[in-house]
């Protein structure tokens, strides 16, 4: 374990880990990939360095999600023959839970990168959550092969008749266990993900102003608060570690910003297992037996637009 940041600010740590004075932080720059090439010296841009120097061997960070992918994309590189990197996010639905990419990395793609997506997600969902020929689906406003726009139904044929491909899902699909691994653009599944994480924390509000009502249910809320903590605790993100970069060379986690430690704590948890997993490779070996790898480099490794926080 080494942290980069302001040693003043971390103070004494436990044995076994290190820190790495780097008070300068980036994460409030309204320009990551400008600010990621003009501060060598910021947190974000050491400790990607030196997981990409071997010193360590993945990514933790918890600051601006822009940042370090800017960071991330032009240090680690991507996979060769890999487009664009994708974030994913594993969402905890109970009994029906699925892996979200793009949650945020990419807002504009081509059908190419959907697929791309798609083989990412399985690996992932094999490797790290042990799911055995996941199913995987596209994100659209219908379940035919020809609804949703150009990008999705060209993807839509360009996956026809891949193994564990089911086809289109609709936002009703979310929580039902249709699939396993959804694929979308960037600015989709940002917005699927922020939708989710409102409408829960709505419902979780209004069931305890439900339970707090009246004598009567507060005594029936007695009667059902373990069952609806057990929820609250399977539905919690933090549970879940936070999104993975994949389709890079090297692992990186980006826990949300506003976690506290349990859920730090887990990201370093997903970050130890997909290295030991290897996340990274088996990854790229996926998508080279599919035959879904670009021919040729494109002209920047940069391509991939900086997101939003997922």
């Amino acid at each position: 374990m080494i942290l980069f940041g302001p040693a003043e600010e971390i103070g004494a740590v436990a044995d076994g880990v290190s820190v790495v004075d780097a008070p300068l932080s980036i994460a409030k720059d309204p320009d990551p990939a400008r600010a990621v090439r003009a501060n060598p010296d910021a947190s974000i841009v050491r400790a990607v360095a030196a997981v990409a120097a071997g010193e360590a061997d993945a990514l933790v960070s918890g600051g601006s999600t822009g940042a370090a992918l800017a960071a991330s994309l032009f240090t680690f590189k991507r996979e060769r023959g890999v487009h664009r990197p994708a974030l994913a996010l594993y969402l905890p639905v109970p009994g029906a839970g699925f892996l979200l990419l793009d949650a945020g990395a990419n807002d504009v793609v081509r059908p190419e990168h959907l697929v791309q997506f798609a083989h990412m997600g399985a690996a992932y969902m094999e490797a790290v959550m042990g799911v055995r020929e996941p199913r995987v689906a596209l994100l659209s406003n219908g379940t035919e092969a020809s609804k949703g726009p150009d990008t999705v139904v060209e993807a839509h044929a360009l996956l026809e008749g891949t193994p564990g491909f089911v086809g289109n899902v609709e936002g009703f699909a979310i929580g039902t266990g249709e699939a396993d691994v959804i694929v979308a653009d960037g600015f989709t599944g940002n917005v699927a993900l922020k939708v989710m994480e409102g409408t829960f924390a709505a419902l979780m509000g209004a069931v305890r102003g439900a339970a707090m009502s009246s004598r009567r249910s507060r005594l029936g809320g007695l009667l059902l608060r373990p069952a609806l903590r057990g929820m609250r605790d399977e539905l919690d993100p933090e549970e879940q570690g936070g999104a993975v970069l994949l389709g890079l060379r090297r692992l990186a986690v980006v826990p949300h910003g506003s976690f506290g430690e349990r859920g730090f704590a887990r990201a370093i948890e997903v970050a130890a297992r997909g290295v030991r997993e290897d996340v990274a490779g088996r990854t790229h070996a996926r998508l080279a037996a599919a035959g879904a790898l670009r021919a040729r480099p494109e002209a920047s490794e940069a391509a991939a637009s900086v997101p939003d926080q997922p």
